[in-house]
């Protein structure tokens, strides 16, 4: 869980957060999923 200042902020960091997470699964050998269900803000 992260948190920002601003709504922007939040979901900057939620970004770096899952990419860092795919790059570890990455380097494990792990494959990744799809990016358009890795990426979602709801409202």
């Amino acid at each position: 869980m992260v948190y920002g200042s601003s709504r922007p902020e939040a979901v900057a960091k939620v970004e770096a957060l899952v990419l860092r997470i795919l790059a570890d699964r990455l380097d494990q050998g792990e494959e990744a999923p799809e990016l358009d269900q890795v990426f979602t803000v709801a409202a």
